[in-house]
């Protein structure tokens, strides 16, 4: 009969979504290491200077087998990886460990960051004999670094003919690919067993979606809802929110979105003017203002945010006082604090953005942004009062573009949003960089909770409760997380994401 045909698939079916939910939901995180340099001495040719390598030393005495090996460590998955990630001890500062057999080390240094913020976090830096402990360092996608070890063998004498054994490599990731164990990168010819068995499952998936259309099941997923729902409110939050929906409704095909994504303040007098029976869910970065007693928060994630210079500014780092002085335009020129010689362009978001108001929080200790005098960004409008060109726009995406077009300029952005943007330079602030462990220890301080806003409280049953829970499962979580910012349950310190106590309204 069909339906034991049926039963006999499912049977094979539902391992092997399990398995693509482990690999594909669960999977993302990755970390990987390359050795791109292992040479001896005895492995040099022709030089510049013959014997060079021969003759190094460690405290001046001459290494009697010298060695070098160059090492990547690098983030080869699909979301981002911070310090809490590593699977050590809270009080271990190792997150990895590189161990080389039949040597000891005598030198290492960092040669290459993928990204100048990562120095930081690579100053706990450890030697020992034939051991070498790396630091816990966030990485975002595609980030990577490379330490440079010199060696020498381990009992003071010279090696025989062939190589030394391979440096051990070990670390681990929770959550992470697998065991979440640290995996070497380098190139392989052939087809990989991870993609001889993704092919696998995606032929059981072909298999299982036959079954169903030959059933005519109509059943929807686990805690699918219909309907349409408009989302509202941040822009700095609108890629999330973008992917997010569209990542729901491919499962929940009865489902479908709307955007308005004009920034918090509008977004959150939109649903106030809805009404208790509005289908929308308004964004916020940061707390609703006062007067809206109808609207009920709901964390969902801690978002970072950063400033941006244009390239030409010469300036990648500035002091709270000093941005303080650049808004209230005392500083006009960026040489006056060791820039290039270029005017100060400021460049904002419009009242009522949740970034500007988080920026007024956070940086400006409380004081309002003086109002803008520019519409092009480069100079001053006709009959306006001497002083720094302001100007501003309407959504995240705007003021990013107006930073790379006009020279000088300096803006505020969501950190995710504006990383790898060509034309820009992300400024640290207080020479500390934009990351989440920063930001969790009270050490870099532009940041804010992204919270949801409804009007009441939304029937259990209905697509806004049913988004909300999804945007804070493993899979919202995963992609907050690939945008930079991070799940409020995943902080040290969680309770840094709680909105602050309603003032009476």
């Amino acid at each position: 009969m069909w339906w034991s045909v049926a039963l006999a698939t499912l049977g094979i079916v539902v391992p092997g979504i399990a398995a693509i939910y482990e690999f594909l939901v669960k999977g993302r995180k990755r970390l990987g290491y390359r050795v791109q340099l292992d040479t001896t001495a005895n492995d040099v040719g022709e030089t510049a200077a013959p014997g060079a390598l021969s003759e190094l030393s460690n405290n001046g005495v001459p290494l009697v087998d010298p060695s070098i090996v160059l090492l990547r460590i690098e983030n080869t998955g699909r979301t981002n990886i911070d310090e809490h990630d590593y699977a050590v001890r809270d009080d271990d500062k190792a997150g990895i460990r590189v161990s080389f057999p039949g040597r000891r080390v005598v030198g290492l240094v960092v040669t290459e960051l993928s990204d100048e913020n990562l120095r930081s976090s690579l100053t706990g830096l450890s030697v020992s004999d034939d051991l070498v402990e790396l630091p816990k360092v966030p990485m975002n996608r595609h980030d990577h670094y490379k330490v440079l070890a010199a060696l020498d063998s381990s009992d003071g004498t010279k090696k025989g003919d062939g190589p030394y054994p391979d440096p051990i490599v070990v670390g681990t990731i929770k959550g992470g690919v697998g065991d979440g164990r640290i995996i070497e990168t380098r190139s392989r010819t052939g087809t990989s067993m991870r993609a001889m068995a993704l092919i696998a499952f995606l032929a059981v998936l072909v298999v299982a979606q036959s079954v169903i259309s030959f059933r005519g099941t109509t059943d929807t997923p686990l805690d699918c809802a219909g309907g349409r729902l408009t989302l509202a409110g941040s822009t700095a939050f609108e890629p999330v929110v973008r992917e997010a929906a569209q990542s729901y409704q491919d499962v929940c095909t009865e489902a479908s979105f709307a955007f308005e994504l004009r920034g918090s303040g509008e977004g959150l007098l939109a649903l106030d003017r809805a009404g208790e029976k509005a289908d929308l869910l308004a964004f916020s970065d940061g707390d609703k203002p006062d007067g809206l007693p109808g609207l009920v928060a709901r964390p969902i994630a801690f978002v970072l945010f950063t400033l941006v210079v244009n390239g030409e500014t010469g300036v990648r780092d500035l002091t709270t006082d000093q941005i303080r002085r650049l808004y209230r335009g005392e500083l006009t020129n960026w040489k006056q604090i060791g820039g290039h010689d270029v005017p100060v362009r400021l460049i904002s978001r419009n009242p009522g953005s949740g970034t500007r108001a988080a920026f007024q929080r956070r940086i400006l200790d409380g004081v309002r942004e003086p109002g803008s005098n520019s519409d092009n960004c480069r100079d001053r409008d006709p009959g306006s009062p001497a002083g720094v060109v302001r100007c501003a726009r309407n959504s995240t995406e705007e003021v990013l573009r107006a930073v790379t077009d006009v020279p000088g300029a300096l803006a505020y952005s969501e950190l995710g949003a504006a990383t790898d943007r060509e034309g820009l330079s992300l400024v640290r602030i207080d020479g500390r960089p934009a990351t989440v462990p920063d930001a969790d220890h009270g050490t870099y301080p532009f940041w804010e909770t992204e919270l949801a806003y409804t009007h009441g409280d939304p029937d259990a049953h209905s697509l806004a409760a049913s988004f909300l829970r999804y945007l804070t499962n493993q899979v919202g979580a995963d992609i907050i997380r690939a945008h930079g910012d991070r799940p409020c349950a995943e902080l040290a310190n969680p309770q840094l994401c709680h909105p602050a106590p309603l003032a009476a309204d």
